[in-house]
């Protein structure tokens, strides 16, 4: 199983966003230090629940720093890009980074109406954007010139330039925050990354990907190999015993999911806007064990990835940063998780 670190920055103050930045930074000199396999990116705006706001910028700068540790998005908001801008600014950073780039791609935020309000984008188009601009990319990675007429985007592309490191293109993967989604990318035979969600609902999700996928006509051996390229999100707060952890962990996570909810609630308030998701679609924000946060003591934090390691899955994407947790702390939780617990599942 690999393991990564999250970059997703919590920012409350907009007078310490540029510190809060620096300190990203740090962070993701101390993973590659430690021995990490991705270090991914968010792509938030305007609430500084990740301050960077975007992922492309930042990711310039990790792709000099980063020597060993490959980048990974999870996920670029897609229907905020246009495709082309977009499939050329990945095509540079997979040359910078020698191939070490994972293209995690969604349909923008399920749940911060103010994101598509932004940017002018009507959030009901999201999936479909993301599905034109995903084949756009496709075609501008792997082809030469090209025309395009679609629903959103009429195009007459020369060849792109530079061409991906990777041939024929670095490797796209999808979020899925729900099952219709999950379902829709086992009958494509596609590898996924799955939200926030406690381990009774990521194991009833996994069996419903093989399910699917079974009923699809694939094998058991291409389902389990899916399943070795995809991820899972989960919140982390690892220290030296369970009361530390929970002292710690549980407050600045308790305090990131109410903030995020409180601001979605004043927008509502403001605009009468909301996406509406379904309930089981809704990330776990519960702190019982085997919901939202793993926490606890090394041993304890093992036991709960062994958990997840059973189910097939082949990386967790480490979310160690909680809200308003100082970068000290986080840094600490981090060292202890990949000094103490990674080793357990490199044998």
């Amino acid at each position: 199983m690999k393991f990564s670190t999250f970059l997703f920055p919590d920012s409350r103050d907009p007078a310490r966003d540029g510190a809060v930045i620096d300190e990203t930074l740090r962070e993701a000199r101390l993973a590659e230090e430690l021995g990490v396999d991705v270090v991914w990116l968010a792509e938030h705006h305007f609430d500084g629940i990740s301050v960077y706001g975007d992922p492309i910028g930042i990711a310039g700068a990790l792709a000099a720093l980063l020597h060993r540790a490959a980048l990974g998005f999870a996920v670029i908001q897609t229907a905020l890009h246009h495709p082309i801008r977009l499939a050329e600014q990945i095509a540079l950073l997979d040359n910078l980074l020698k191939g070490r780039l994972i293209v995690g791609l969604g349909r923008g935020s399920s749940y911060n109406i103010y994101d598509y309000l932004g940017f002018g984008i009507d959030h009901r188009e999201a999936q479909e954007r993301l599905i034109e601009a995903e084949a756009i990319m496709l075609t501008a990675w792997t082809g030469g010139g090209f025309e395009h007429r679609g629903r959103f985007w009429q195009l007459s592309v020369p060849m792109l330039r530079p061409r991906p490191f990777t041939r024929p293109h670095p490797p796209v993967i999808r979020g899925s925050s729900g099952d219709a989604s999950l379902v829709a990318l086992a009958r494509e035979g596609k590898p996924f990354m799955m939200n926030v969600q406690s381990l009774e609902t990521t194991r009833r999700r996994v069996e419903l990907y093989r399910l699917t996928r079974r009923e699809a006509g694939h094998d058991d051996a291409a389902i389990d190999a899916a399943l070795a390229a995809s991820w899972v999100w989960r919140n982390v707060f690892v220290a030296a015993t369970d009361a530390e952890a929970e002292r710690i962990g549980i407050p600045a996570f308790e305090t990131m999911t109410r903030a995020r909810a409180e601001m979605r609630d004043r927008i509502f308030a403001e605009t009468g806007l909301r996406i509406e998701v379904p309930k089981n679609d809704l990330p776990g924000a519960r702190t019982a064990r085997g919901d939202g946060l793993i926490h606890g003591s090394p041993a304890r934090v093992a036991e709960d990835f062994a958990a997840i390691e059973r189910l097939g899955i082949g990386g967790v994407i480490n979310a160690f940063r909680l809200g308003p947790m100082p970068h000290e702390v986080a840094a600490a939780s981090l060292s202890l998780f990949m000094r103490e617990v990674a080793p357990q599942f490199r044998r």
